[in-house]
């Protein structure tokens, strides 16, 4: 069977946690492979995602690792046998592996939080300011790679009407609600499809004024996915130049911080609704 090309983003996790238990074991890859009755490749692509593995074998390199966390091991084989490919996956030939990434990863998560700074948070945008969004890019993009980004942002929300949607908390920077991308129109019914969405029991929308005083280190859309247990979260940063998924102890934290300094300086959620009917109002 030869390696998978582009594996997907739960595949590339299951493996870094799994290098996690064996570096922590003090093995090396020639080491582990020689545990499995294999060789060091055999080791490499089961880490690198590229090649699939059983629960059973999970079980097995846990055992050679002296894995002494239970309920990680129990999650990551959970990881191991989910086979069923998602809608995202679809788009494989027409997207980069990027957006499919994100689109597992909030389909996944047991909840979402999501820090923005200069536009709404993808899974609330509208269609019009998404296509606005990305009418904007420079060098401009053609027509119908707009059409199919805009319609895989458009399915990406849907999670939100599943009937266990994953608890979203949204810290929107007044900034991003007072952006006209698309014009006072497309503007005024993104805010109110804004104001709709904060009354789904899921989804908590709160707003960081102008008036806050302090500073917030986010410069770049900021995404955290909480997993089936902490060590299993995952941190989405996106910039221009594509995004990344961060999963290391040091960045959850960092990005952990970073959400409760938010926390503290965002209204609360009736205020936030107030001032974002204001500002529709305004326009």
């Amino acid at each position: 069977m030869p390696p998978r090309s582009n594996p997907t983003a739960r595949q590339v996790r299951l493996g870094a946690e799994l290098r996690k238990l064996r570096e922590a074991a003090g093995l090396t890859t020639t080491e582990a492979g020689a545990l499995l009755g294999g060789n060091q490749a055999q080791i490499s692509h089961i880490e690198a995602g590229r090649w699939g593995v059983s629960a059973s074998r999970v079980r097995q390199l846990a055992v050679h690792y002296e894995a002494s966390n239970a309920r990680l091991v129990d999650a990551l084989c959970v990881m191991a046998e989910e086979r069923s490919k998602g809608w995202w996956e679809d788009y494989r030939s027409d997207l980069a592996p990027g957006f499919l990434d994100v689109a597992e990863l909030e389909h996944g998560a047991s909840y979402l939080r999501s820090l923005q700074t200069v536009t709404i948070p993808g899974i609330l945008q509208t269609e019009d300011y998404v296509r606005a969004i990305h009418d904007g890019r420079i060098p401009p993009l053609p027509a119908a790679v707009v059409d199919v980004r805009v319609e895989f942002r458009m399915k990406r929300s849907q999670i939100l009407d599943r009937d266990d949607p994953p608890p979203f908390e949204a810290f929107i920077h007044e900034a991003a609600l007072r952006m006209r991308f698309g014009g006072r129109k497309v503007t005024q019914a993104q805010l109110r499809h804004l104001r709709e969405a904060s009354e789904r029991p899921a989804v908590t929308v709160r707003v960081i004024p102008f008036a806050y005083e302090g500073f917030i280190e986010a410069t770049q859309p900021v995404s955290y996915a909480g997993g089936p247990l902490t060590e299993l979260d995952t941190v989405r940063v996106d910039s221009a130049l594509g995004g990344r998924s961060l999963y290391a102890d040091a960045a959850l934290k960092k990005y952990r911080a970073q959400l409760e300094v938010a926390d503290g300086a965002a209204l609360g959620t009736e205020e936030s609704l107030r001032l974002i009917c204001d500002i529709e109002r305004e326009l």
